[in-house]
C-alpha cells in the first residue's frame, strides 16, 4: 500500500488499532488497507480498504471503525473509505509477516 504524506503514514499506523472481529488480527497486518492518501487542501484521508470476502458481515462495522480511527489523527478533518475488490484479498500476497504468522501461513 502506498502512503504519500506524514499524515497518511500516521493514519496507516492508527489503522493498526482496527481489528477484524472474525480473524482477531488488525486490518493492516491482514493486508486489508490497500491505500491511504491525505489531501491537505481538505484535510481529508482517503482510504482504500478491502475485506476478507465480499460477504463479510462485519464490513460496515470495520469501515466505521476505520473512519473513526482515521479521524483521531492530528490534521485529519474528513475521511473517505472506499471498498476495493480488485484484486481479491489474498493473505499470501497481502498480509504482513506478523499477519501471516497469526493466520498460520508459513512459507
Amino acid at each position: 500500500s502506498e502512503v504519500n504524506t506524514p499524515e497518511a503514514r500516521a493514519v496507516h499506523e492508527a489503522l493498526k488499532k482496527v481489528v477484524d472481529p472474525e480473524m482477531d488480527i488488525n486490518i493492516v497486518d491482514l493486508g486489508l488497507v490497500r491505500r491511504v492518501d491525505f489531501e491537505a487542501e481538505h484535510a481529508q484521508a482517503d482510504i482504500g480498504l478491502t475485506l476478507t470476502s465480499p460477504m463479510c458481515p462485519m464490513g460496515p462495522q470495520i469501515m466505521d471503525a476505520v473512519r473513526k480511527q482515521a479521524m483521531t489523527v492530528d490534521g485529519v478533518k474528513r475521511c473517505q473509505v472506499d471498498l476495493v475488490w480488485s484484486p481479491p484479498w489474498d493473505p499470501r500476497q497481502d498480509a504482513t509477516e506478523d499477519g501471516k504468522a497469526a493466520l498460520g501461513i508459513w512459507d
